[in-house]
């Protein structure tokens, strides 16, 4: 078990028999916002996404967040980058009350077929805490500065 600092916060986690012997996610540097996520496949399988389609990938394990907490499934930016492999849902959210399995859907934004064998890095989890909003209907909104202006109305 790894030290907790004063920015760190524990985690529990419960390995699935598919995901014994894949390394615990953890972040790989001191400062390092994201821990690895790992593909939780037969390690006689190999998954092919083919460009344009997506899949729904097992990381073998599951966990219990402190509750005002959430976990942010984010893509990792060398597959993004050299094979246009994403997260699809980015970022996906996991709430504090979920116990099931984490899972990474993966879409396949590239030209070639991306090949996933077990253990590969898949995503990144982030831990951030989550304030719930509390919605109050009114009959009118303070001015702004920028008003109802949208889609690029504050610069080019």
């Amino acid at each position: 078990m790894s030290s907790l600092s004063s920015s760190s916060i524990l985690v529990r986690i419960k390995i699935l028999p598919h995901g014994e012997g894949l390394p615990v996610p953890a972040c790989h540097s001191p400062e390092a916002a994201g821990a690895d996520l790992m593909a939780a496949i037969d390690s006689k399988e190999t998954v092919s996404l083919s460009p344009g389609n997506y899949q729904l990938l097992p990381a073998g394990f599951c966990m219990a967040l402190p509750k005002g907490f959430e976990a942010q499934i984010r893509p990792r930016s060398g597959l993004a980058f050299r094979h246009g492999v994403t997260v699809l849902n980015s970022p996906g959210t996991i709430d504090s009350d979920y116990r099931g399995e984490v899972k990474v859907l993966l879409v396949n934004h590239g030209t070639q077929p991306f090949r996933i064998s077990r253990g590969m890095r898949i995503a990144q989890m982030i831990i951030a805490p989550v304030m719930q909003a509390v919605f109050e209907p009114v009959d009118q909104l303070d001015a702004s500065r920028r008003g109802a202006g949208g889609f690029g109305s504050t610069g080019s």
